[in-house]
């Protein structure tokens, strides 16, 4: 298997099990990574505070950036790059599209020293870039302080299949909540393609969020096996969701975000869309819907380069456009 540089998701995953005192056999099993790289991460990334995610991500960063200078590649050869990376697809993603398209082969590293000369040059292309802030939980005693939903399932009793994502079905939801608890997005995201589906709604009471999921994923009824969901008092009503969609639904242990990493990671994707300080119940549905669209229309690196409306319906590559139809069928 070909080694690939830790994600800034799998770091901040690193930095949540390391507060629950979870061995670093534990945390590469979980990432689907070596014992050997979580250790090194930690070591060369660790600084006089501990490790903080976000500054691992910037050093690491920082020393993939200095290994080669970009000279060789001409002007319209950068307004490919400048195009893909003004559809808010990261360097990475940049570099194996380009590459999975032939047209030119670059490193992310390259792109990423190119993006920040632009920037001294007084360019945007930065501004494109993601970026995401650690999520601040209580995680000292991991027992649930909301009580316990009546009749949940435990994600211990889910399917081993659903673990591999293998198949289309198996998905993770959440919520996202504005400023001040001021409006809410219900989230949610297919495992294997990592299709995401979301809808704003004015409070966080059960029978709101519940219309919502069923709603959202009533039209792929066929494509839903499996719901996980955390353990907030949004979802009381996990039962009738069950029922609706003929799927299963578990939950995942109280404060184990990384149970749901998949959905967490896109709730910060969509933050690049709506930040933390959002008035949410200002969100319009045509304003989420070109989120969604947005991220469903993003390569990603896995499944290797190609988009999650790509994986999810089955539809064959096509180079990537600028126009608001891309990849559209």
């Amino acid at each position: 298997m070909n080694y690939t540089h830790l994600t800034q998701g799998e770091r901040y995953q690193i930095h949540a099990l390391r507060r629950q005192g979870v061995s670093l056999a534990r945390i590469a099993a979980e990432l689907n990574r070596h014992r050997s790289t979580i250790s090194r991460e930690l070591l060369r990334n660790s600084g006089s505070a501990g490790y903080k995610p976000a500054s691992a991500h910037t050093q690491a960063r920082t020393r993939q950036c200095v290994r080669r200078n970009a000279k060789e590649f001409s002007s319209e050869q950068w307004s490919h790059v400048h195009a893909y990376l003004r559809l808010h697809l990261s360097p990475q993603q940049t570099s194996g599209r380009l590459k999975l398209e032939k047209a030119i082969t670059i490193s992310h590293e390259c792109i990423y020293l190119h993006t920040y000369q632009n920037k001294a040059q007084g360019g945007d292309l930065v501004s494109y870039l993601r970026c995401q802030k650690a999520r601040r939980k209580r995680y000292a005693s991991g027992q649930e302080r909301r009580g316990t939903l009546k009749n949940r399932v435990s994600i211990e009793q889910r399917p081993a299949v659903v673990d591999k994502r293998s198949r289309i079905g198996d998905w993770e939801g959440d919520t996202v909540i504005g400023k001040g608890h001021q409006g809410v997005l219900v989230t949610l995201v297919e495992r294997k393609s990592r299709y995401t589906l979301a809808a704003p709604l004015n409070s966080r009471h059960s029978a709101g969020v519940t219309q919502a999921i069923i709603d959202l994923l009533r039209p792929h009824k066929k494509q839903c096996k499996t719901l996980t969901l955390d353990n907030g008092k949004e979802f009381a009503e996990h039962e009738f969701i069950a029922q609706c969609l003929q799927a299963k639904v578990y939950f995942a242990h109280p404060y184990s975000s990384w149970e749901r990493g998949l959905n967490e990671n896109h709730n910060g994707l969509l933050r690049q869309f709506f930040p933390e300080k959002t008035n949410l119940l200002k969100v319009t549905q045509d304003q989420d819907n070109d989120a969604v669209h947005c991220l469903n229309h993003r390569l990603r690196k896995c499944p290797v380069c190609r988009t999650p409306h790509e994986v999810f319906h089955g539809l064959e590559m096509r180079p990537l456009k600028l126009s608001g139809d891309a990849l559209c069928s």
